[in-house]
């Protein structure tokens, strides 16, 4: 950050010291809550301390008292304070309302004489200028009236992963998903030189649709004053202890935190391999806890190098086998009045003996009722299929007659995007012109899961397919982990769809997040996108397909769907 802000990933240090993850002093959350903050600091409801209660300012070092304000005060005659969450250090956390834009924030003030202010407002507009939704979003950062204040976006159907812990561990797909979305989020953040050094438990929440958001990037760490002299490791060590904790309900070090038992003394100076705490926990996600927690080259299988930095972490979970969730147990119809449904069977203790019909079998309906329901059910059966073979080529012959494709360069390899091995896709975001990230951030890992009945889908557009004339299109940003010779893409859509692929200068080494900063390499209209680079494969890290018309809905709207997409040599 520009003043050397202590949230940085180029090591810059500011007036306080750091601290390992298990030594670390309580931290603040996005929402204003303090991370197992001592009983004395804080009680459940009234988010005062002990100060406060005793009657006494509460002061930060150097003895500033917080600002003495009261639900219903309003900040910059817009937020309105609702809830005072914490008080601490000399700045306060609340809940209010955005009285302008009718909606639910969460505001930090301190006074601007605070030894901390400065790093704390610099920290702040660092953190807004990403604009990665997997963030939690800074929205405003002003000193005003001898005040700071940084306002935040609320999100009100998260639930922080301490709470998801309380429960018990987390089945191996949610934790391969935690993981798989936490190192993809930092190493974007660390990219653009910005770490969180205060990541936790309580700084991580898992909303409605199942998107991990991180609360506090920066920010936490200005408003306590936690530096790093190697802020890359600590938050790579950061993510391996909240996966540890996801797999074994305990946390990684000596002392109990964030409302669960430490593990006790360590085994030669590193935490046990959560596979040997707990039955049952996925191998491979337990030796890249261990590699993400060891400092000194030493792992649980001690195969494998430790992950020194967030990048080499989001590649080694990218190199496991995607561990998918459980299929749905399939549930039994409910029996029919009058069958032996629940009854036991002959023989069994309890049972009346007799001939058993099978479970959940209706009585056959008797004499002339039977017969001329058969019929009836067998004539309805012949002109379905008639219907159906007759709006199936009907849908042939619109398709041939309607669909354009044709790409900018023509295909001379394998269709599909299967002329060479597949290449992996290591991360990838939504972005569009306006730059608001609101693109349904958490389904794009579908795009890719190798599953075609999963999807990434735009935000309903109405008018017009042209994204009701608002904006020129949207897409997805793909990163291949490095720079390398592509021979063949497939992007899969639902419906008709219009469509381009593009790609980064082979010498771009950061992900570019507008659509200028790619050349255009095909472009198609329907339910497939195909690119074949033929004998000169295309040479880049980053690719983005992007979506200039969309289909419409049933519901008479306008919404694109990505299915899937391959990649490959």
């Amino acid at each position: 950050m520009a003043d050397g802000s202590t949230a940085t990933v180029d090591g810059t240090r500011g007036e306080g010291a750091s601290a390992p993850p298990s030594e670390q002093a309580p931290g603040v959350t996005d929402d204003g809550r303090t991370e197992d903050a001592p009983a004395a600091e804080q009680q459940p409801g009234d988010g005062t301390d002990a100060a406060d209660r005793a009657g006494e300012p509460n002061r930060a070092p150097g003895g500033i008292p917080c600002p003495e304000l009261h639900s219903g005060d309003k900040l910059a005659a817009r937020y309105r304070l609702e809830e005072c969450l914490t008080r601490l250090d000399g700045f306060s956390s609340w809940r209010a309302v955005d009285e302008k834009l009718r909606r639910a924030v969460g505001v930090h003030l301190l006074p601007a004489d605070h030894p901390r202010a400065r790093n704390v407002l610099s920290a702040a507009r660092s953190a807004a200028l990403l604009g990665d939704p997997r963030f939690v979003q800074v929205l405003d950062a002003v000193e005003e009236n001898e005040l700071v204040h940084v306002v935040h976006e609320w999100v009100p159907d998260g639930i922080t992963l301490a709470d998801l812990l309380e429960t018990g561990p987390l089945a191996a797909h949610e934790a391969y998903q935690l993981v798989v979305q936490l190192s993809q989020a930092l190493s974007a953040a660390h990219r653009e030189g910005l770490a969180h050094l205060q990541l936790s438990p309580t700084s991580v929440l898992r909303t409605a649709s199942g998107q991990y958001r991180i609360r506090g990037l920066a920010v936490g760490a200005a408003l306590r004053g936690v530096t790093s002299d190697h802020p890359q490791r600590d938050d790579t060590e950061a993510i391996g202890a909240l996966l540890y904790a996801a797999l074994t309900q305990r946390w990684p070090y000596q002392e109990d935190a964030f409302g669960l038992p430490g593990i006790g003394a360590l085994s030669g100076g590193s935490p046990i391999a959560p596979d040997q705490v707990r039955a049952g926990v996925h191998r491979g996600l337990s030796d890249l806890a261990m590699r993400a927690l060891v400092n000194h080259g030493a792992t649980a299988s001690r195969e494998e190098q430790p992950c020194a930095n967030v990048e080499d972490l989001a590649k080694a979970v990218a190199a496991l086998p995607r561990i998918r969730p459980p299929e749905q147990a399939y549930a039994a119809p409910p029996a029919y009045p009058g069958s032996s449904a629940g009854r036991p069977a002959s023989g069994a203790p309890g049972g009346a003996g007799g001939p058993v019909t099978a479970v959940g079998t209706p009585p056959a309906l008797p004499g002339r009722t039977g017969r001329m329901l058969k019929w009836g059910v067998s004539a309805l059966l012949i002109a379905a299929l008639g219907l159906g073979s007759w709006q199936v080529s009907e849908s042939l012959l619109r398709n041939d007659d309607s669909t354009d494709n044709t790409p900018v360069q023509q295909a001379e390899a394998p269709q599909n995007g299967q002329g060479g091995e597949p290449l992996s896709i290591v991360d990838a975001v939504a972005i569009d012109p306006e730059g608001n990230g609101s693109e349904n951030p958490e389904t794009v890992p579908r795009a890719f899961d190798d599953d075609p009945d999963s999807f990434w889908y735009t935000q309903n557009y109405y008018g017009d397919p042209r994204f009701g004339r608002l904006k020129p299109g949207v897409g997805l940003v793909l990163d291949l982990g490095k720079e390398q010779a592509v021979g063949g893409v497939t992007v899969s859509f639902e419906g008709r769809t219009s469509a381009e692929l593009l790609a980064a200068p082979a010498s771009t080494s950061t992900m570019p997040t507008s659509y200028d900063s790619f050349r255009k390499t095909a472009e198609a209209t329907g339910s497939e996108l195909d690119f074949a680079a033929g004998e000169r494969p295309l040479t880049t890290r980053y690719l983005l397909v992007w979506l200039t018309e969309l289909p419409q809905a049933t519901d008479g709207n306008y919404r694109g769907r990505i299915t899937e997409i391959q990649v490959s040599s």
